[in-house]
């Protein structure tokens, strides 16, 4: 993958801030763009570790104690949150358009997450935190997470050089992935396995004295989330560029934002293609939503696996995942990102209808399996049956897609919006995102109910990936700057 760390070639030449660079001699990345690639991927361990693996599967089933009200609980902080982000998210990113700099409104972001994430060390069952504060300290920290992604992500054109969005966005998801994985081997190194296993290597009691009883070897993934997002922050706030001053100030850019933003969506028509993108996303990006909330659920329940599978699972996903942030330049490269996305999102929908038809009993709906007849396939603590194995497999797979997919969206966003509104349609972007995030999640729900099968409950999500795919062939432009 050596090559991957210069710039695709573009046309015979693209212009920069700095000259002009001809095919054939991409300019490598610089000091700024990698410190970029960085803050993306230290931002991004905070999903991981708290919204997905660690922290909120400990608040529904200790802080709640009642799998089932923990999961309507987690399900209502992650519908407010995504609710307000709808709501401001737009208008943050139409009025920094109109004030320039990020950086001062980034470091607010740090300093609202990092003592909140601190905080969350003290959400302990007895004598902690109350839940309804924790409730509340999660629902400002998704706020507050999703405002940084419109403002990380509208400087993502000038992190670099012209032509290297697609490595950028790529690296920023894979450097995510690969920062996740290392996390989450070294919680399950140093805090998980200890006093479970006696391999060589593995502390004989978890690391700094915490205590299993006090639940602290999860608790303590708050503060490592915070100190990851802020140490990834440092090269970025030292080295990123920044945009330019316009002289406004920020009351003045608030009402030039209001304006913009109405004109923006005033004038979707004037812009149809970003406007039946961001339509076409919305709900490719519901089901993938649907699809990360549940798929922790679904194979908890499926595959009957406990707390050590499901966080081998999740690095293992996470570290497959890198692979989606870096094949997803390739792709944009050789079809654009329009097609990428197409290609990520069948991937994705092509291993979703394989895991459906698995189970402890069953391979890919026909072929049955009974373990007892058959030797496992390593002699490991776990995922030792092949329908174990092939499931895992289909997962990564599912894992690489998403990744890419996230990527290549966002490459698309920035080679279809104009460059001096990139910000207020990168709000957009979030809002395509957010608005109707509750939606496949409410479409899982009723099926599953109804039909009373899981499985049932994940064909909604098939359904939105696939008129999500089929929307993006209506939009034309994204194609590859070859």
């Amino acid at each position: 993958m050596s090559e991957l760390t210069g710039t695709p070639p573009g046309l015979a030449e693209v212009a920069t801030d700095g000259g002009l660079m001809e095919v054939g001699k991409p300019k490598s990345l610089s000091k700024g763009a990698w410190s970029w690639v960085l803050h993306q991927g230290s931002r991004d361990a905070y999903v991981v570790l708290i919204t997905i693996y660690i922290f909120a599967p400990y608040f529904s089933r200790v802080l709640i104690g009642d799998p089932v009200k923990g999961q309507a609980t987690v399900a209502g902080i992650a519908t407010t949150s995504g609710l307000l982000t709808a709501l401001t998210a737009p208008l943050l990113g139409a009025s920094i358009e109109r004030y320039g700099p990020r950086k001062s409104f980034l470091a607010a972001v740090l300093a609202i997450m990092v003592p909140l994430l601190l905080m969350l060390w003290f959400a302990k069952p007895d004598h902690g935190l109350p839940v309804a504060l924790v409730g509340l300290a999660l629902i400002v920290l998704g706020v507050v997470y999703n405002w940084g992604d419109v403002l990380n992500n509208s400087l993502l054109a000038r992190a670099g050089e012209r032509g290297q969005e697609p490595l950028l966005s790529g690296l920023g998801y894979a450097m995510a992935n690969g920062l996740s994985v290392s996390v989450l081997i070294f919680v399950l190194w140093g805090f998980v396995l200890p006093g479970v296993v006696h391999w060589p290597g593995v502390p004989v009691a978890p690391l700094f004295g915490l205590s299993t009883a006090d639940h602290e070897p999860s608790r303590i993934s708050a503060p490592l989330a915070a100190i990851i997002m802020l140490l990834g922050a440092i090269p970025f706030f030292l080295w990123t560029r920044d945009a330019p001053r316009t002289g406004r100030s920020m009351l003045q850019s608030l009402a030039d934002g209001i304006r913009l933003l109405r004109d923006t969506f005033g004038n979707l028509k004037g812009h149809a293609d970003i406007a039946r993108f961001l339509g076409a996303r919305m709900l490719y990006c519901d089901g993938m939503t649907a699809l990360l909330i549940f798929s922790g659920l679904f194979a908890a329940g499926l595959m009957r696996w406990g707390a050590l599978e499901m966080l081998a699972y999740g690095i293992t996903l996470s570290l497959f995942g890198v692979m989606g942030g870096l094949l997803a330049p390739w792709l944009d490269k050789a079809v654009g990102p329009r097609r990428a996305v197409q290609l990520e999102i069948f991937g994705c929908l092509i291993m979703l209808i394989g895991v459906l038809g698995m189970g402890r009993d069953k391979i890919l709906y026909f072929w049955p399996y009974d373990a007892a007849a058959h030797a496992p396939v390593w002699d490991g603590p776990l995922f030792r049956t092949l329908p174990e194995v092939i499931y895992l497999g289909l997962g990564t797979l599912i894992a690489v897609c998403v990744t890419a997919q996230y990527a290549s969206s966002r490459t698309l966003l920035v080679r279809l919006a104009p460059h001096d509104r990139m910000a207020a349609f990168f709000g957009l972007f979030a809002l395509s995102g957010t608005a109707t995030a509750w939606f496949g999640s409410l479409l899982v729900a009723l099926a599953t109910k109804i039909f009373q099968s899981q499985i049932a409950g994940f064909v909604p999500i098939i359904g939105l990936l696939l008129v999500g795919a089929i929307g993006l062939f209506f939009v034309k432009g994204g194609r590859s700057e070859a």
